[in-house]
């Protein structure tokens, strides 16, 4: 016991750095995970909290036979895998892409024009696409002068939602998500690149051979934590999306969630959704990593 205290003491300023971090998660995640309860009471707040009469799984059951949840899942769920399959290989493109630079001053100029969209809020981003994309907007404007056809129905045209926030989605966060794989890809060792040269490989042999191995095992642990979020497909972004022309097919989890528990009180039910999505990511996120270790691959544990 001694020597842990002495250990603590000698690597407070360690531990100092690690208490805003510890905080946030202990008051945003840890801390409401109480609230959970609610999931199997009708909650009364002329009762509250602890007298809400006790339902068990009443409102889980809710959820499978209630036509406009499943409606909702299924949104949830096209959503992220198209987000999976158009947006998360975006990033290692990016990073190959920008491996291959070697003017050091134009790559630092590349890079910082591609972080740049995450540091702008989904409020911001949003209001420029509603600027380009109304029907007297930019766009509309080019395709009526250039191909004589329009204006398109942007913004309220169900059809057009999901490519629009697969698109937003990949102008705002693809550079970002670069940062880990980039970190991956310095990692690796210049003596295989000298190798492969040596062997006459040329510059996509060696991104094939040599870059994509040596950082698979990076994309593997990026792609079980993405699988692990399929039912997250956030709110703010979709939420700010939404009107009453898009609605049926736009309509995810975090947004009903908002509807249901906020708008219309139905705190119970709403917090009996959110559980179910926390309890499906983490069954993926298990599987995924299970799946991972089975075929030899590295994984979160």
């Amino acid at each position: 016991m001694k020597q842990f205290r002495l250990r603590l003491w000698k690597d407070r300023h360690l531990l100092l750095l690690l208490l805003p971090g510890l905080l946030y998660f202990i008051v945003y995640k840890y801390a409401p995970m109480f609230g959970i309860v609610l999931a199997f009471k009708d909650f009364n707040p002329f009762v509250g909290f602890l007298e809400s009469d006790w339902v068990g799984l009443k409102h889980f059951k809710t959820i499978f036979a209630d036509d406009e949840v499943l409606r909702v899942i299924w949104n949830t769920l096209a959503l992220s895998f198209l987000q999976i399959l158009f947006v998360f290989p975006v990033p290692i493109v990016i990073a190959l892409m920008l491996n291959e630079v070697r003017n050091q001053a134009y790559k630092r100029v590349i890079q910082s024009i591609v972080y740049l969209p995450h540091f702008l809020s989904w409020v911001v981003v949003i209001s420029i696409v509603f600027i380009f994309l109304k029907s007297n907007g930019l766009v509309n404007s080019l395709i009526q002068e250039l191909f004589g056809i329009g204006p398109f129905s942007f913004l309220s045209d169900p059809g057009f939602f999901r490519p629009l926030v697969i698109l937003e989605v990949i102008w705002k966060e693809s550079g970002w998500s670069t940062i880990i794989l980039l970190a991956a890809v310095a990692g690796v060792s210049p003596e295989l690149y000298e190798a492969a040269i040596m062997d006459g490989a040329s510059r996509w042999r060696r991104i094939w051979h040599v870059t994509l191995p040596a950082i698979r095992n990076v994309i593997i642990i990026l792609l079980i934590l993405r699988i692990g979020n399929v039912m997250d497909s956030g709110f703010e972004q979709i939420f700010l999306m939404l009107n009453s022309f898009n609605m049926e097919i736009g309509n995810v989890l975090d947004t009903f969630v908002y509807f249901k528990g906020i708008q219309q009180a139905d705190f119970s039910f709403s917090t009996a959704v959110g559980l179910f999505k926390g309890v499906v990511g983490l069954i993926l996120v298990v599987l995924a990593n299970t799946i991972a270790k089975r075929f030899g691959e590295d994984s979160l544990y």
